[in-house]
Protein backbone atom coordinates (compact mmCIF):
# COMPACT_ATOMS: atom_id res chain seq x y z
CA UNK A 1 0.00 0.00 0.00
CA UNK A 2 1.04 3.74 -0.95
CA UNK A 3 2.10 5.94 1.98
CA UNK A 4 -0.56 8.32 0.64
CA UNK A 5 -4.19 7.47 -1.11
CA UNK A 6 -4.03 10.55 -3.44
CA UNK A 7 -2.02 13.71 -3.39
CA UNK A 8 -2.99 17.09 -4.19
CA UNK A 9 -0.56 19.74 -5.32
CA UNK A 10 -1.56 23.54 -5.43
CA UNK A 11 0.21 25.87 -7.69
CA UNK A 12 1.70 28.59 -5.42
CA UNK A 13 4.25 30.05 -8.08
CA UNK A 14 4.70 33.86 -8.54
CA UNK A 15 5.76 35.33 -11.44
CA UNK A 16 6.61 38.67 -12.67
CA UNK A 17 4.33 39.41 -15.06
CA UNK A 18 1.30 38.77 -12.71
CA UNK A 19 0.36 35.51 -14.62
CA UNK A 20 0.21 33.08 -11.57
CA UNK A 21 -2.11 31.13 -9.43
CA UNK A 22 -0.93 33.03 -6.18
CA UNK A 23 -2.47 35.86 -7.87
CA UNK A 24 -5.84 34.16 -7.13
CA UNK A 25 -5.00 33.24 -3.55
CA UNK A 26 -4.02 29.62 -4.04
CA UNK A 27 -2.07 30.11 -0.39
CA UNK A 28 -5.08 30.43 1.03
CA UNK A 29 -6.95 27.71 -0.82
CA UNK A 30 -4.07 25.49 0.09
CA UNK A 31 -4.18 26.08 3.69
CA UNK A 32 -8.01 25.68 3.32
CA UNK A 33 -7.56 22.31 1.74
CA UNK A 34 -5.15 21.24 4.60
CA UNK A 35 -7.27 22.44 7.52
CA UNK A 36 -10.72 21.12 5.95
CA UNK A 37 -9.02 17.41 4.64
CA UNK A 38 -7.93 17.46 8.82
CA UNK A 39 -11.57 18.08 9.79
CA UNK A 40 -12.80 15.46 7.06
CA UNK A 41 -10.34 12.66 8.32
CA UNK A 42 -9.22 12.23 5.33
CA UNK A 43 -5.77 13.87 5.71
CA UNK A 44 -2.97 11.64 6.62
CA UNK A 45 -0.76 8.25 6.42
CA UNK A 46 -2.93 6.15 3.78
CA UNK A 47 -5.09 8.67 3.09
CA UNK A 48 -4.60 12.35 1.83
CA UNK A 49 -1.67 14.75 1.62
CA UNK A 50 -1.95 18.42 0.43
CA UNK A 51 1.36 19.88 -1.01
CA UNK A 52 2.51 23.04 -2.04
CA UNK A 53 4.04 22.94 -5.30
CA UNK A 54 6.20 25.13 -7.38
CA UNK A 55 5.13 26.66 -10.75
CA UNK A 56 2.62 23.31 -12.59
CA UNK A 57 3.13 25.63 -16.11
CA UNK A 58 -0.27 26.23 -16.72
CA UNK A 59 -0.88 29.46 -15.34
CA UNK A 60 -3.56 30.81 -18.15
CA UNK A 61 -5.97 27.81 -16.37
CA UNK A 62 -5.13 28.78 -13.01
CA UNK A 63 -5.54 28.52 -10.24
CA UNK A 64 -5.26 24.93 -10.58
CA UNK A 65 -4.66 22.01 -8.29
CA UNK A 66 -3.76 18.56 -9.62
CA UNK A 67 -5.02 15.25 -7.74
CA UNK A 68 -2.55 12.34 -7.78
CA UNK A 69 -2.10 9.39 -9.03
CA UNK A 70 -4.92 10.09 -11.07
CA UNK A 71 -3.55 13.53 -12.67
CA UNK A 72 -6.73 15.10 -12.79
CA UNK A 73 -5.91 18.76 -12.96
CA UNK A 74 -8.76 21.18 -11.53
CA UNK A 75 -9.36 24.98 -11.24
CA UNK A 76 -11.12 26.68 -8.50
CA UNK A 77 -12.57 29.94 -7.45
CA UNK A 78 -13.40 29.58 -4.17
CA UNK A 79 -13.70 27.97 -0.86
CA UNK A 80 -17.09 25.69 -2.23
CA UNK A 81 -15.07 24.77 -5.20
CA UNK A 82 -12.13 23.60 -2.89
CA UNK A 83 -15.18 21.50 -0.72
CA UNK A 84 -16.77 19.91 -3.73
CA UNK A 85 -13.05 18.65 -4.72
CA UNK A 86 -12.22 17.22 -0.83
CA UNK A 87 -15.80 15.72 -0.91
CA UNK A 88 -16.49 14.33 -4.24
CA UNK A 89 -12.99 13.08 -5.09
CA UNK A 90 -10.51 13.14 -2.34
CA UNK A 91 -13.09 11.36 0.25
CA UNK A 92 -15.46 9.79 -2.60
CA UNK A 93 -13.33 8.90 -5.38
CA UNK A 94 -15.24 10.57 -8.09
CA UNK A 95 -14.01 13.47 -10.40
CA UNK A 96 -15.57 16.46 -10.46
CA UNK A 97 -16.14 17.57 -13.78
CA UNK A 98 -17.27 20.89 -13.68
CA UNK A 99 -14.21 21.87 -11.98
CA UNK A 100 -11.87 19.68 -14.27
CA UNK A 101 -9.57 21.21 -16.32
Amino acid sequence: MAYYERHIFFCNNIRDDGNCCEDHGATEMRAYAKERAKAMGIHGKGKVRVNTAGCLDRCNEGPVAVVYPEGVWYTYQDRRDIDEILEEHLKGGRVVERLRI
